[in-house]
């Protein structure tokens, strides 16, 4: 049997891989997971230990553990998925996001080398080729541009990967992935914080005009893209995964009020009129875009999931668990915005 270890695997969209993954293999899934404010055992809520799956409390910087959770493990693969992932914390303070998205990722490459694997996905994001504005939408061959500190910790780790893979000649494989939204998305991003914030009668705060376009992925098809490369992707490749759904946060974010009205059968007004427009901050992405031709034609991958029909699961699903899920707590919610849309940055929340 496989042994996988998924690394930050009680995040996002590492929890809907997961699942992916107990759904449709056979392996056994290893979790390492630190369990920091968006890593949450609730995301995996009906899953106990047992032969195909475990759980590890750990920091992908700590060499000690890395190389002990090898040599009991012996995993097949890794795909790693750990990582500080909001560009607004990153820009309050970039420390934490060094420790886990540069140092974590190379403590991992060199467990990796010592211990043998045959393959180590990187999980990256399209914000390494930095602002599409007035461009076409990026490559895998495009040069990496990062904007933020969060985006630029990510392209070192990738750099990092393919610095491995010709030096030492590691299996590794890079995946850069658009905007993931989908039911159990910590409250912070974009799609969830306006569902929370409308549901919580609070103000709607979008940065500068709104204007600003994003592909949108459901996070299920982003599950099935990264399990194609995982299981068929040529080693030292890197693929691009997006829905190719581009729109406006404004757009959105006028679709989730229309949805929540629709379904709480108020007039969606009664949200748009609490949608405050704030400034816009450091370094702020005009657009991302990037093309999927590779994963498409050599992976046969394809979304599934349109952006209508995934923002509907993901509005019915926070309004069915609106009272139980609650990954963080009110008052130092409240701090938490507060610092991110009224203030000027300089602070950390």
């Amino acid at each position: 049997m496989r042994t996988v270890l998924v690394t930050g695997g009680c995040g996002f969209i590492a929890s809907h891989f997961i699942r992916l993954l107990l759904q449709r293999t056979e392996w056994r899934i290893v979790n390492l997971d630190k369990l920091t404010y968006a890593g949450r055992l609730e995301n995996l809520p009906d899953l106990a230990e047992g032969p195909r799956y475990r759980f590890v409390r750990g920091d992908i910087a700590d060499r000690a553990q890395a190389d002990i959770l090898f040599r009991e493990e012996r995993p097949w693969g890794i795909v790693n998925f750990a990582a500080e992932s909001h560009v607004d914390r990153s820009i309050l303070d970039s420390a934490p996001f060094l420790l886990t998205n540069v140092i974590g990722v190379q403590t991992l490459l060199e467990a990796a080398r010592r211990h043998g694997i045959e393959r180590f996905l990187q999980i990256s994001t399209d914000e390494v080729y930095g602002d599409a504005a007035a461009r076409d939408p990026f490559s895998e061959e495009s040069p990496l541009s990062p904007s933020s500190p969060y985006a630029a910790s990510k392209a070192a780790a990738d750099l990092l990967c393919l610095a491995y893979r010709r030096t030492y000649g590691l299996p590794t494989l890079i995946v850069r992935s658009s905007n993931n939204y989908g039911p159990r998305q910590f409250p912070e991003k974009l799609i969830p914080l306006m569902i929370r914030s409308a549901l919580r009668e609070d103000e709607l705060p979008i940065y500068g005009d709104g204007l600003q376009c994003r592909d949108w992925l459901y996070v299920e098809d982003n599950a099935e893209a990264i399990l194609a490369v995982l299981e068929r992707g040529r080693v030292g490749a890197i693929y691009n995964v997006a829905a190719e759904e581009e729109r406006s946060n404004l757009v959105v974010v006028e679709a989730i009020c229309e949805l929540l009205g629709a379904r709480l059968r108020v007039n969606p007004e009664a949200f748009l009129a609490r949608l405050r427009h704030v400034k816009e901050r450091p370094g702020h992405d005009r657009r991302y875009a990037i093309t999927t031709c590779r994963i498409r034609e050599e992976l046969g991958w394809a979304p599934r999931v349109s952006f209508a029909d995934g923002l509907a699961r993901t509005v019915g699903w926070f309004l069915q668990y609106r009272d139980s899920f609650t990954p963080v707590a009110a008052e130092d919610y409240r701090l938490y915005c507060e610092a991110i849309y009224a203030r000027s940055w300089e602070h950390s929340p």
